[in-house]
């Protein structure tokens, strides 16, 4: 029976990683946290192991129906042997390649939540205009997945928004939004023009894991914290009271603000949050791990020849030109349902970590 044996010993190490997690747990003296981390990594190689086992048993299978039709002189018994032959035959290399999927190393922010920066970069007017549409995609898109999305900081332009920072909170929010970052191209003709001429613009977007003080040690003493009266609505509170909030992180320059809203403790909660999701992207981008988790990387310069995506309207086009991806249904995908292509990005990823897993 042929089958992937350097899979198959790969997950006998896997099967013996569950016992080893198990053992762990019934320490009288783990620590709490230990607990969660263990519990954490079960949870993924106990869903792993149960393909594991079935893969297992359709290799016995198949070794006993090479058996029968070596061994036996029954016709009936060597004909229903063949059949099952056949059959998983047919179906090993789909469930080989499940557990190869599977077998691949967790992005570790993969489950968690996300704050995403959209600016406006060449085109003016119309680069603003599209920051505010491709911010209602992104807002219908959590609708569809059961996201919650919440505005951190707007600058509202003439037309548009110069810029934005949000949340999303859900699940798997960062693995599948982690795509996004990039500048996007957008080919259309402005409401601006009144010649009906077609205008190339740019936005750029920076998606962050939402990180706290777990993740990134900030000393209190590393703070300058200030405070102003907010610039936005709010009648005599924006006269009488502080509530906005700017933060500087001495040593590296950093800066978050906000001002959405009333209460200055949630507004220096939301700026604490960006402040660790901006400190966490300069230190990716110093390190230079990841080109799809750096703002140098994914932003560079925002010019009108630097993109990911293109949204060319004339002719209701979307294409993602790092997996050479279009499909011509762009007024669709812009009501939120980008499925479709974050699915490519994703077969995408997958199959250069499985060439790199080399098994």
């Amino acid at each position: 029976m042929q089958y992937n044996i350097n899979l198959y010993n790969s997950l006998l190490k896997m099967s013996d990683k569950l016992i080893q997690l198990n053992t762990e747990l019934e320490n009288p003296n783990i620590d709490i946290k230990k607990v969660a981390s263990i519990n954490k990594q079960l949870k993924r190689i106990n869903e792993i192991n149960e393909k594991f086992l079935l893969y297992k048993k359709m290799i016995e299978n198949g070794t006993q129906s090479e058996e029968i039709l070596s061994t036996s002189k029954d016709d009936e018994l060597k004909e229903m042997a063949q059949m099952e032959l056949n059959q998983i035959k047919e179906e090993i290399g789909k469930v080989e390649n499940e557990l190869k999927i599977s077998l691949l190393p967790a992005d570790p922010y993969a489950e968690r939540n996300i704050i995403v920066e959209m600016r406006s970069a060449a085109g003016g007017d119309e680069a603003s205009i599209f920051v505010a549409d491709l911010f209602e995609t992104y807002k219908r898109y959590s609708e569809h997945k059961n996201w919650n999305i919440e505005i951190i900081d707007i600058s509202v332009g003439t037309f548009g928004y110069d810029n934005i920072y949000f949340s999303i909170k859900g699940d798997d929010v960062y693995q599948r939004m982690k795509f996004e970052g990039g500048v996007h191209r957008v080919q259309r003709i402005p409401a601006t023009e009144s010649k009906g001429r077609v205008h190339t613009s740019t936005i750029t977007v920076s998606v962050m894991p939402e990180l706290d003080e777990i993740d990134i040690k900030i000393r209190p003493e590393d703070l300058r914290i200030e405070t102003s009266r907010s610039g936005g609505a709010g009648g005599q509170h924006v006269n009488k009271v502080e509530s906005a909030i700017r933060i500087v992180h001495l040593p590296t320059g950093i800066v978050a603000a906000c001002d959405a809203e009333r209460s200055q403790i949630k507004n220096k909660e939301k700026a604490m949050k960006m402040l660790y999701a901006r400190i966490w992207e300069k230190a990716e981008e110093d390190r230079k791990n990841s080109i799809d988790s750096t703002r140098k990387e994914q932003v560079k310069t925002g010019e009108r020849s630097e993109k990911i995506r293109t949204y060319n309207y004339p002719q209701n086009r979307i294409t993602d030109h790092r997996i050479s991806l279009s499909l011509n249904k762009l007024d669709y995908i812009m009501q939120g349902y980008l499925d479709e292509v974050i699915d490519s990005l994703i077969e995408d990823e997958q199959v250069r970590l499985l060439q790199e897993l080399n098994i």
